[in-house]
């Protein structure tokens, strides 16, 4: 550390210096936490956090970094599994609202109140395509957000409302006449 903060330029090797400095006259450990405090920088941080575990676990620094790369690998196989599993959920969410409900429901307005015997339901289906709209919304929405991927979703999110709206008003024509 002394030689890197002789050949350091610039703020970053002046703030090891006195680091080196203080340590002399306090803590090794206090002079690495001071250090970290006035660079504000959070790498310069987690470095330090490194080396001060390093030191109260009287390990070597490889060890505590394979220690770190082993936890972070069984982190990201837990987060894979979790969306694996999430996956078929929110795929399954997704398609019942804005598919299934919107059929199924066109067909008992079409199968039951059709136009062509005279049933005035223009201003229903207009309000049902809205809500299926507004249904497909949430749907994407809680499917994004379980997945972790609700910015994604939201491009998803105009092409299924149009989608469930159009399905929607298409049924009802199309069963009911």
């Amino acid at each position: 550390m002394m030689e890197q903060s002789r050949t350091l330029p610039g703020v970053l090797g002046k703030l090891l210096k006195e680091t080196l400095e203080e340590s002399h006259s306090s803590s090794f450990d206090a002079a690495l936490a001071a250090f970290s405090a006035k660079t504000r920088s959070s790498q310069v941080q987690r470095v330090m956090v490194l080396i001060q575990t390093a030191i109260d676990q009287d390990a070597p620094l490889q060890g505590i970094l394979s220690d770190l790369a082993m936890d972070y690998e069984r982190l990201n196989d837990l987060m894979n599994k979790r969306e694996e599993e999430l996956l078929g959920r929110g795929i399954l969410i997704v398609l019942f609202i804005c598919i299934g409900l919107p059929v199924l429901i066109a067909f008992i307005v079409g199968l039951f109140a059709p136009a062509s015997r005279g049933f005035q339901i223009d201003s229903f289906n207009v309000t049902f395509s809205l809500f299926f709209g507004a249904a497909s919304a949430i749907a994407i929405g809680v499917s994004g957000r379980m997945l972790g991927r609700f910015k994604d979703a939201l491009w998803w999110m105009p092409g299924w409302i149009a989608f469930s709206m159009s399905l929607y008003l298409g049924a009802v024509i199309m069963i009911g006449g």
